[in-house]
């Protein structure tokens, strides 16, 4: 038996509506379901207008070029997340200022944005980390006594909760994937959400290679081909009727694996704050290895052997080879994001995982504590 980190749950009107696509001839980024898609993730959020795109990385580029974001401009952003928040900043000619995590959440400390703020800078980028939203208040108070633009990576974090509002619906832009493990997935493509009209205009016009209605081939920007086809769309509306039901499932789930592991010592479980609805993406953990006997590889390895999948935490960024080639973070520390990249380890998290499954997870998991 293997079980799978994360796999797609496809049990619904996906085989229905990607047979209209064929049977209709509309299988490129024309056809009903690409709107209908954008329009009905955008009401799930409350928020006005999606665009859709080819990825969550796409989306966070297609948002910092819509604002406008380019050379000499810093934008701020964690240190511990995925390379996709990072990358599109410097498409842009733009420069990422990195903030450490805070322990509490594994998000962006939101006490030490301030200190990185400069006349260069344009936005905040925060992550909503494996599902858990960041504290997007003092995020969005920052924001505006600087006068700067908030764009949410909500990547990992659909249907997840700040003070019952969704993740991705409060700044001024949120941004989406929907890769294959993700909670609901068009198996690639992305999205990005915003309530103005005039971004959200924009953004349709770069993402379709800057294409103009009264003149087509004549081309006043620097455009993009970031469509998502209308397959694509017809499987993430079918996933979209689902979404409640996938995100309970993962919260099941993870109640089932704190109840197995929460006497397991050296384990730290994931978070949830009080004021936050965590969608557990992945269900997470952090390994101490002096109290649980082992490293986080170490039991990565041991888990391999029993037919369990599993993925270590993000490199930080600040640890990347690629940006000190750049002459980027090449002195710089940042304490719990490494700590976090170090310990830290992503348990099979799929929606459709079973209890004998989570049961399997942690038998193996508590044979080789203290082993």
């Amino acid at each position: 038996m293997t079980v799978p980190v994360c796999s797609p749950t496809l049990t619904g009107n996906e085989w229905k509506y990607v047979k209209e696509c064929l049977d209709s001839n509309w299988i490129s980024s024309k056809g009903r379901f690409v709107s209908e898609f954008e329009q009905e993730f955008a009401d799930y959020l409350q928020v006005r207008y999606g665009v859709s795109t080819t990825s969550g990385t796409t989306a966070i580029h297609l948002a910092l070029e819509s604002l406008g974001i380019g050379k000499g401009d810093e934008v701020i952003v964690p240190s511990f997340t995925m390379v996709g928040s990072v990358f599109p900043i410097i498409y842009c000619g733009a420069k990422p200022v990195l903030v450490d995590s805070e322990l509490e959440t594994w998000n962006m400390d939101v006490s030490k944005i301030e200190e990185k703020i400069t006349p260069k800078t344009k936005a905040i980028l925060p992550v909503h980390i494996y599902g858990h939203p960041c504290d997007m208040k003092t995020i969005m108070e920052i924001a505006e006594d600087h006068g700067l633009y908030i764009i949410e990576d909500a990547a990992e974090a659909h249907g997840a909760e700040y003070r019952g509002k969704k993740a991705g619906s409060f700044g001024d832009i949120g941004c989406f994937s929907f890769y294959a493990n993700k909670i609901i997935t068009t198996g690639e493509g992305g999205m990005m959400v915003t309530d103005d009209k005039k971004i959200c205009e924009r953004a349709q016009m770069l993402k379709n290679m800057a294409y103009i209605e009264k003149r087509r081939f004549l081309h006043y920007s620097l455009g993009f081909n970031y469509r998502m086809t209308n397959m694509q769309a017809a499987v993430g509306l079918a996933q979209l009727d689902k979404i409640d039901e996938f995100v309970e499932a993962r919260r099941r789930n993870a109640k089932l694996y704190n109840e197995m592991l929460a006497a397991v010592d050296g384990l730290v479980l994931p978070p949830e704050k009080n004021w936050a609805k965590n969608v557990y993406w992945m269900y997470s953990i952090l390994i101490e290895k002096n109290k649980f006997g082992a490293g986080r590889n170490e039991l990565m390895e041991k888990l391999a052997k029993d037919g369990i999948e599993t993925r270590p935490f993000f490199v930080p960024m600040n640890k990347q080879p690629f940006l000190k080639k750049r002459g980027l973070f090449r002195n710089e520390t940042y304490p719990i994001a490494e700590k976090l990249g170090q310990q830290g380890v992503n348990l099979p998290s799929s929606s459709s995982l079973t209890k004998d499954e989570i049961t399997l997870v942690c038998k193996s998991i508590r044979e080789n504590h203290n082993r």
